[in-house]
């Protein structure tokens, strides 16, 4: 695995190293020494898969709260998304900015989002599935969002939105939400 460090202190994209010949490929998409060299959070106890049955369909902008802030490894294994994760986190130097990046089954990028900072995702194609291993168990009363078009970030997504849940869309912005920390 080959690992980007974004604009966004802590959040990579992760390039699989692919070992290619006659059969196909083999690449890593996990090791721990890795991770752990690159200071990131190691621990995986969960994997979700989410799928998406229309283009235009977004999620987020989702996040755990303390006491269990999750990080998250989030990879498109059908289809295409425009992943973002925006950093939540008061004491960061990139505190309220935001990153993008295009995620595609063909070219198996990954994006690992730290611990206290958003994420969601529009897709790019019908039938797009998203595959996500996370650090902490989901914890409902711990689950929590923000509005996914909030004026405090300013997010630039690729394409209309034509599928949100009344959750997503009804999520408070930015300003009327309690530190995540």
């Amino acid at each position: 695995m080959t690992f980007y460090e974004t604009k966004l202190l802590g959040a990579f994209e992760i390039r699989l190293d692919l070992k290619a010949d006659e059969r196909g490929f083999f690449a890593r998409s996990w090791c721990q020494t890795e991770f752990e060299e690159h200071g990131l959070n190691q621990k995986l106890v969960q994997c979700s898969i989410s799928f998406n049955a229309r283009k235009g369909t977004l999620r987020g902008i989702h996040y755990q709260a303390a006491p269990s802030p999750e990080a998250k490894l989030v990879r498109c294994t059908k289809g295409a998304i425009y992943d973002v994760v925006v950093d939540l986190r008061p004491q960061s130097p990139t505190y309220k900015q935001w990153i993008g990046a295009i995620l595609t089954a063909e070219n198996r990028r990954m994006l690992y989002v730290p611990e206290k900072c958003g994420h969601g995702f529009l897709t790019l194609e019908d039938e797009t599935e998203v595959f996500y291993q996370m650090s902490e168990f989901y914890c409902p009363e711990l689950s929590r969002g923000v509005r996914w078009n909030d004026q405090s970030f300013q997010i630039a997504w690729p394409g209309e939105v034509k599928v949100i849940s009344e959750r997503d869309r009804t999520y408070p912005n930015f300003e009327q939400v309690q530190c995540v920390c």
